[in-house]
């Protein structure tokens, strides 16, 4: 018989066990936990066939209907299995923990295999992931007007051992109309939370995290609210870098994309920048003056972060200025003022 697990232990055990997730590839692909591998009873259609003969007619037909999807698939169901992981161990998973995934444990234990399931299936993790972001934990916000290479730094601080996640790397966007550029696809929404539950899940809880500033937003993903509401009412250390060394970070960062990719970005920001600011940057763009554009762009980007920045309690906001852009430097004066603060 199989061993019936609860999440936690689920997600201890999937750090040495292979998991395998049993739901449809839409299911799939519309979220699932890291590193589980998909191994469908049903394509799409079938599940939706089972699925209305359930409802409509009768738990009897309905898995008469999957039986008969799912009986020629089961050898190369074994076969798979054995290709993913032969060491004879898999943690299995549906969407509820119900017949789907009883099914491929009975079938993989009578071949000889050893199967933890799910209790509650993907619906248990999901339920874990968004009550994670109501967890009291300490956050850090570095903060800084467009340009500053927030993100850079971020991830400098990391190399050198900073707890931090990096919230741009997992929407695959960089947060403003320019964004997209270079990134691949953006994920779904849920697996865009999945993947920071388990950022959130990797870290110590007694250090702190930092995170650099967001909208409520990066692109089309949205941050957990009671998340973003952390994020917001945690301290800040907020990157003071002048403004010609901002410029010519966001010339060297863009500068190397397409004028039409640069000049969509500009026009989606239209009502923001005006009709003549945008007519000068786009003709900018046209005469390969990229720094004139991205210039008018930081005006306005500027105003937006000042209003950003002033919805925040000021003594939740430190000050970092800096006279000169040095990436080493910076980060080296964060660690600095993180080794200052109380835990």
């Amino acid at each position: 018989m199989p061993t019936t697990i609860n999440i936690n232990e689920f997600i201890e055990l999937s750090k040495i066990h292979p998991m395998l997730d049993v739901r449809s590839p839409a299911e799939y692909d519309c979220g699932h936990i890291q590193g589980a591998y998909s191994l469908p009873i049903f394509s799409n259609d079938e599940r939706a066939i089972v699925g209305t003969a359930y409802k409509n007619e009768s738990r009897e037909a309905a898995v008469e209907k999957g039986l008969a999807f799912w009986g020629p698939k089961m050898k190369e169901q074994v076969e798979n299995a054995k290709k993913i992981n032969n060491n004879k161990t898999f943690l299995v998973h549906c969407w509820r923990g119900g017949m789907r995934s009883s099914s491929l444990a009975w079938l993989l234990e009578l071949y000889g295999f050893k199967i933890y399931l799910l209790r509650g299936g993907y619906k248990s993790f999901r339920r874990k992931v968004l009550e994670s972001f109501a967890e009291d934990r300490e956050i850090l916000i570095l903060g800084g007007k467009t340009g500053s290479c927030k993100t850079i730094i971020l991830n400098k601080l990391m190399a050198l051992g900073i707890q931090a996640i990096d919230l741009e790397r997992l929407a695959n966007h960089k947060g403003s109309s320019f964004g997209a550029l270079g990134e691949k696809p953006q994920p779904t929404q849920e697996m865009f939370e999945n993947e920071l539950f388990f950022q959130l899940y990797k870290t110590d809880k007694s250090k702190i995290v930092l995170l650099e500033d967001e909208s409520a937003m990066i692109g089309n993903k949205v941050i957990p609210k009671m998340f973003f509401e952390k994020m917001r009412n945690n301290n800040t250390f907020f990157l003071d870098i002048p403004f010609e060394n901002r410029l010519e970070n966001i010339t060297i960062e863009y500068g190397k994309y397409e004028s039409t990719d640069l000049k969509e970005a500009i026009n989606r920001i239209t009502k923001r920048l005006g009709g003549l600011a945008t007519k000068i940057a786009l003709e900018a763009i046209d005469n390969g003056d990229f720094k004139t554009a991205f210039e008018i762009c930081l005006a306005y980007y500027d105003k937006t972060y000042e209003y950003g920045k002033n919805k925040r309690a000021p003594e939740t906001i430190t000050n970092c200025t800096f006279d000169k852009f040095n990436i080493d430097s910076i980060a080296q004066e964060i660690i600095k003022k993180i080794s200052c603060l109380p835990l």
